[in-house]
């Protein structure tokens, strides 16, 4: 029998309603103290019609945030602020996992502490990224991203020490889970490029030597919470947030997946960025990676009905993730299902605000 979207799934001992899942997305409506609020809580508990749900990303330190209001896991005030949305999308029967993430040079030193520079592999800036902050008169928007410095090995120390710590933290808030965020041009993407990543130690150079931070910090999560518990998020040939072309593209992340698949994590999360407007991942590069990593996987990037039901079936993947139509349908799933049409999202509501654009949107009613 066929694998169905609609059907529920066993991942690593959890159990899924079905096979769809909310990818991860900024939404930039954190409280004061980037605490989660009870508006989070509506919405996140409205989508528990996902068999799972990602969260946006949450960063690991003050030093890991890129983007204004973005909530974080590193205090008792936001571990409880996530409580309230574990909660709610818990009564509501759904599952949830924190996406922990680290932008490396993509930030800005007016929403970094003490008005330090951003942390990267290198020193090098990219001088074609924005990111949301303050700009020189004091007024939230996109500005071009800060001069990084690049992570000694004792910075590297640290960070790794913060992923571990945000997943004991995201465990205690309720979350069934976490997903290290690997993709979209942020540190560990930056890590793993070859074309970034010009370091002479042990965490640049070769393709282990690229990929060794990631791993390394997988492991030592997957350790502290379990692997069960542990996803990870990749984007190959990803170009967002200025990623260059990585020329050895399919021996990186056939590596990176084969590693991945040795540590038994409960999923990897692929991410294809053509419907940012960047290059596709290559024909046939999914199912490369899918020899590699024996594992569940999650594709996402543009995916409808039937592309799903076309992708579960030839076994790429064995779960689906949807971004945007998320947003506008929080049943998303049964709008699927029944060919019911979907609302088009509201992309002025995208970043920031109130109730507007995030908790309105209705579930579908003839």
């Amino acid at each position: 029998m066929s694998a169905s979207l609609f059907e529920n799934f066993d991942l690593k001992g959890l159990s899924l309603k079905n096979r769809t899942v909310m990818a991860p997305m900024t939404r930039c409506r954190a409280a004061e103290g980037d605490v989660p609020t009870e508006l989070m809580a509506t919405y996140y508990a409205q989508r528990s019609t996902a068999g799972l749900i990602v969260s946006e990303g949450t960063p690991v330190s003050p030093r890991a945030h890129g983007y204004l209001w973005t909530p974080g896991i590193y205090t008792q005030q936001q571990i409880e602020g996530w409580k309230k949305v574990t909660t709610a999308v818990h009564d509501a029967g759904g599952k949830i996992f924190l996406q922990i993430w680290h932008v490396g040079r993509i930030s800005h030193t007016s929403i970094l502490p003490d008005d330090s520079s951003p942390e990267g592999p290198t020193s090098e800036l990219s001088d074609e990224t924005v990111c949301f902050a303050f700009d020189d008169e004091g007024n939230p928007g996109n500005v071009a991203t800060s001069q990084p410095q690049a992570l000694d090995e004792a910075g590297i120390k640290r960070v790794k020490e913060e992923f571990v710590q945000a997943a004991v933290n995201a465990i205690k808030a309720g979350m069934d889970g976490v997903e290290i965020h690997g993709a979209n041009g942020y540190l560990f993407d930056q890590f793993i490029n070859p074309v970034i990543n010009t370091r002479k130690d042990q965490y640049g150079g070769s393709l282990e030597n690229r990929c060794r931070f990631l791993l390394e910090v997988v492991e030592a999560v997957g350790n502290k919470i379990g692997f069960d518990k542990t996803g990870v998020r990749i984007s190959p040939n990803g170009r967002f947030n200025a990623i260059p072309e990585d020329p050895q593209l399919e021996n990186t992340f056939v590596y990176l997946c084969s590693q991945l698949d040795k540590l038994k994590i409960a999923y990897l999360h692929i991410n294809d960025q053509a419907t940012f407007g960047n290059p596709a991942i290559p024909d046939g590069l999914l199912a490369v990676l899918r020899k590699a990593f024996s594992g569940n996987i999650i594709v996402c990037g543009g995916y409808n009905a039937e592309r799903a039901q076309q992708a579960l079936q030839e076994g790429i993947a064995d779960l689906v993730a949807f971004g945007v139509p998320y947003l506008a349908n929080p049943d998303l799933p049964a709008r699927l299902e029944n060919g019911w049409p979907l609302t088009e999202a509201d992309q002025d509501t995208f970043y920031g605000g109130d109730k507007h654009g995030y908790t309105d949107y209705p579930y579908y009613s003839e």
